[in-house]
Parts: C-alpha cells; sequence; structure tokens
C-alpha cells in the first residue's frame, strides 16, 4: 500500500556515499508529497491502488463498515520487512485516529499498529510470483537470518506524513544512524537470488502505512465554507498531523521474513507466518 514501483529509475546500489542518501529520501519523498497535488483524490472514484490491484479487491462495504478482503495468495508472497514497535507505533496510530477518525468514521481503513513495518525486499510477491518449496522457504529464512546478524539497529526519526492519491496516508522516515535502507534491500538481493528483479519500492525509501482513506469526509457547513476545495481540505488534515508526530524517534531491530497467506496480508490482517530476527551488527 504505497507508491508505484521505481526500482528501474533508481537501480539497487550502495555505491551512493552514505550521506547523500538522506538527500535522496528528501527528494523521493518532495515528489510523493505533490502526488495528491498532480493527480487528485484519485481514491474518491474507488481508483486503483499502487500495486496494481482495484480497492474492490481489497476492501469491501458490509453493513456499513468497511472491511479488508482476504483472497488466497497462491503462491504465498514472501516479504522482508523492518519491524516497528508498540513503543512508537501505538501512539502515532492513536494521532492518526484522534485527527482522521472524526471526518471518516467508516470510511477508512487503519493499519494495525501491532504491525507497523517497512518493506524491504520480496523473494515473491504477487505481481512476479516465485515458487518455493518447504526447502527453499526454510533456506530463503536462514539467508534472511544471516542478512539481519551483520545488519545494525536503525535510528529513524518520521520525517513527514503524506497522502497519496490512492488515498494511502504514509509516514516518510530518515535514518539518523544503523545501516541504511539501500544497503539492506542489497544485502537482501544477494541473499535471495532467485527473487523478482523488479520490486515494489524505491530502494532509498522508507515508510510506514498508516491508514488508506475510501470515501469522502464528513464535514460541518462551517468547514465546507473554509474548505470548498476538497484537497485543501485533505491538506489541512495532514498538515495538523505532521504538526503532531513528526519528529518522532524510533530504533529499529528485527527483520521480519514473512510469508502472506492472504494478499496484501500484511496490510490487511490477514494470515501470515513471520520469522523474526535481531538485527546483530556483527562485522561482515
Amino acid at each position: 500500500m504505497a507508491i508505484r514501483n521505481s526500482s528501474q529509475k533508481y537501480p539497487l546500489t550502495d555505491s551512493v556515499p552514505p550521506t547523500s542518501n538522506s538527500d535522496r529520501r528528501s527528494r523521493l519523498y518532495d515528489k510523493m508529497e505533490h502526488d495528491l497535488e498532480e493527480h487528485g483524490a484519485v481514491f474518491l472514484q474507488g481508483g486503483e491502488t499502487s500495486q496494481s490491484l482495484s480497492l474492490s479487491d481489497i476492501f469491501a462495504l458490509k453493513d456499513g463498515i468497511v472491511t479488508p478482503v482476504h483472497k488466497a495468495a497462491n503462491p504465498p508472497v514472501r516479504a522482508n520487512v523492518l519491524y516497528l514497535s508498540p513503543e512508537i507505533s501505538v501512539p502515532i496510530s492513536q494521532a492518526v485516529r484522534g485527527i482522521f477518525l472524526p471526518y471518516f468514521e467508516k470510511a477508512i481503513w487503519f493499519q494495525n499498529s501491532s504491525i507497523y513495518h517497512f518493506s524491504m525486499f520480496h523473494a515473491s510477491h504477487h505481481i512476479t510470483a516465485v515458487p518455493a518449496t518447504d526447502d527453499e522457504i526454510e533456506a530463503e529464512a536462514n539467508a534472511v537470518k544471516a542478512v539481519a546478524e551483520v545488519l545494525c539497529p536503525l535510528k529513524i526519526v518520521l520525517d513527514r506524513v503524506i497522502l497519496t492519491s490512492t488515498g494511502v496516508l504514509l509516514g516518510c522516515w530518515q535514518v539518523t544512524s544503523g545501516t541504511d535502507p539501500i544497503t539492506i534491500r542489497e544485502k537482501l538481493r544477494n541473499a535471495l537470488p532467485r527473487a523478482p528483479e523488479k520490486q515494489l519500492y524505491d530502494p532509498a525509501m522508507l515508510h510506514t502505512s498508516f491508514a488508506r482513506l475510501l470515501g469522502h469526509p464528513k464535514i460541518s457547513s462551517e468547514e465546507l465554507h473554509k474548505h470548498p476545495n476538497q484537497l485543501q481540505f485533505f491538506h489541512e488534515l495532514v498538515t495538523r498531523l505532521n504538526n503532531q508526530i513528526s519528529g518522532f524517534e524510533a530504533e529499529v531491530s528485527e527483520l521480519w521474513y514473512v510469508e502472506e497467506f492472504d494478499v496484501l496480508a500484511l496490510a490487511l490482517d490477514g494470515r501470515i507466518k513471520a520469522r523474526k530476527f535481531h538485527l546483530g551488527c556483527l562485522k561482515n
């Protein structure tokens, strides 16, 4: 539930000096921030998600309540994600709900705060499936564990929150110390040679999905007069959230190898099996 693939534009590489990785992320986030203005609120017309799925593929309206559609992933998606602990995810989730829930009520899906995560690299995804036997899955998990042992915990700061044209509320982060996401993805690429060449995210990106808007906001006539332009109203909500949570700091110390037995299971509270590895910061 994030942005369109841009790995072809930014190939996996660690040749860029570490001091420029944050600048690269900033440029990427700047571009993402303008997505809503450039394309409008596509989610209000029931448009596509960023992963080539329609909103009706992943959500249903039942008794006036938005519920996720759990479709079996065959074969299961195999994702590698960094995990954000509840110490940070819970207060962020509370802030998101406090600002957006009064206006969207049932027309919004909130990411489960117990599995806030940063998508890093897929050994198999729903666009390009790479089937694997049980033995091959175990081998992949062991390879990811070996990668985790040489990665250093990341100290990160929430740079900004943005709302995309597809309705996804994203937290975009910067790294202040530890192994950079570009390096993490490169190491996972080397450890998982059978993985799809085309990955889902820019290698520099470090993002967390907080929520997805699925309908029009319910606003008073007074607020409608104040914000006759709906995009302006969305920007106002995002600004309020940024004022509250941008600058949040966290430490990320776990890499998960996750089998998703339902499509977008991590995002939609579907069936998963997670192997959790601590970042060991051991020397190669």
